[in-house]
């Protein structure tokens, strides 16, 4: 899965010897990997088909897909934004943002928009560029769209809307933050008529018309004595039931906050880097080592653990239906029951990383691995 990376951040070791019975100089190789768990027998417990398969190029950037209806919008690194019917994987349109991604896709099934690591944003529609704007700072996190605009969440914690039809910059909003940022998305949607972000370890509403605060809600307080410690942006991706929106901050929580009121409902810590899942009854999250937990969604309480997929690369969940769907750095799915944790089926992909989280569209699984492979698997 998508690595975390901080920037800037940079590292030296040194080493020294001093006994002369040893040679002047020891090769160090740090401590030896974890091994990743060993999968168990599928049990086949739930019917799935891999219903079709589609190409597009490798995917180095933190991808997600968007999804409205039937529609499944998915990117590759090298800038090719393709749009797929999910029933059938059948194409719809495909274009070209003229440069490497640094994030995207965002889309209200009208406009899809993207981000350059020229840090041009791209809104396409029916497969044309309709027009780009340059960016003050590179973003990760996908553009949203919504209400006729569309929305930029930067890496320097800048907030910008632009008018969906023209590319005229509206307005711009920046809240100071810690030193370091994550090189992975953040937090940013559309929650009825507010504009829901995070900044830093705080999920904020904003009036989407001019960006002004109108509540503010603690996840994580930053602490310890350095800038990585001290780190605890909220990431994406998040669960949303009606006006209960629940996120993970970065090493250090997940809790859920009442956009009604801008309420912090609950709070636990949790030691997790990829964003969670979940539905009206529970949410469900991987921990940095790779267990999976499911959490009950009205309290934080821990329903649930499985240890089953330890080092294997395991990201971010989906709750579809009676599973929490999970994909690994082997190229596997793993769909576990809700309600325990328990593997009810194992999928097969190329065998290259899962490149971000799984997405249903329509009846359809939608999973993209590193390598480009782009699978739609359906109910049997």
């Amino acid at each position: 899965m998508m690595r975390t990376r901080l920037l800037p951040l940079f590292a030296a070791v040194a080493l020294l010897a001093g006994c002369s019975s040893l040679p002047t100089w020891v090769p160090f190789t740090g401590p030896e990997k974890p091994k990743p768990a060993e999968l168990k027998p599928n049990p086949n417990l739930i019917g799935v088909r891999q219903a079709w398969t589609a190409r597009i190029g490798k995917v180095d950037f933190p991808l997600v897909v968007a999804v409205n209806g039937s529609t499944a919008m998915v990117a590759s690194s090298d800038g090719t934004v393709i749009a797929l019917e999910a029933d059938s994987g059948r194409e719809l349109w495909r274009a070209s943002a003229g440069a490497p991604l640094a994030a995207g896709v965002g889309s209200d099934g009208t406009l899809a928009a993207v981000v350059t690591r020229n840090n041009d944003l791209v809104v396409l529609s029916a497969g044309k560029e309709l027009w780009r704007q340059k960016l003050n700072a590179l973003s990760y996190t996908p553009p949203l769209v919504a209400g006729a605009r569309v929305f930029v969440l930067g890496g320097d914690r800048t907030i910008s809307a632009y008018d969906g039809a023209t590319g005229r910059r509206l307005w711009t909003q920046q809240r100071q933050g810690e030193p370091l940022v994550l090189r992975q998305p953040g937090v940013l949607l559309a929650v009825r008529d507010t504009l829901v972000v995070g900044q830093g370890g705080r999920l904020s509403g904003l009036n989407p018309l001019n960006g002004t605060a109108r509540w503010d809600a603690p996840i994580a307080t930053a602490r310890g004595i350095n800038d990585v410690e001290r780190l605890v942006d909220l990431v994406g991706g998040v669960s949303r039931v009606d006006d209960s929106v629940c996120v993970r901050a970065f090493q250090a929580a997940v809790g859920c906050v009442d956009t009604t009121v801008g309420r912090t409902v609950w709070t636990q810590r949790a030691g997790g880097t990829q964003g969670i899942g979940g539905d009206a009854a529970g949410l469900f999250g991987t921990e940095s080592a790779g267990t999976v937990v499911g959490w009950r969604r009205d309290n934080g309480q821990r329903t649930w653990t499985n240890d089953t997929l330890l080092h294997r690369g395991v990201g971010a969940p989906l709750a579809l239906g009676r599973s929490v769907v999970v994909g690994d750095s082997f190229g596997f799915v793993h769909l576990l029951s809700r309600e325990d944790g328990t593997l009810l089926n194992r999928l097969a992909t190329d065998g290259s990383a899962i490149a971000t989280a799984p997405a249903a569209a329509g009846n359809t699984l939608v999973v993209v691995t590193r390598n480009g492979g782009v699978y739609g698997f359906a109910p049997q």
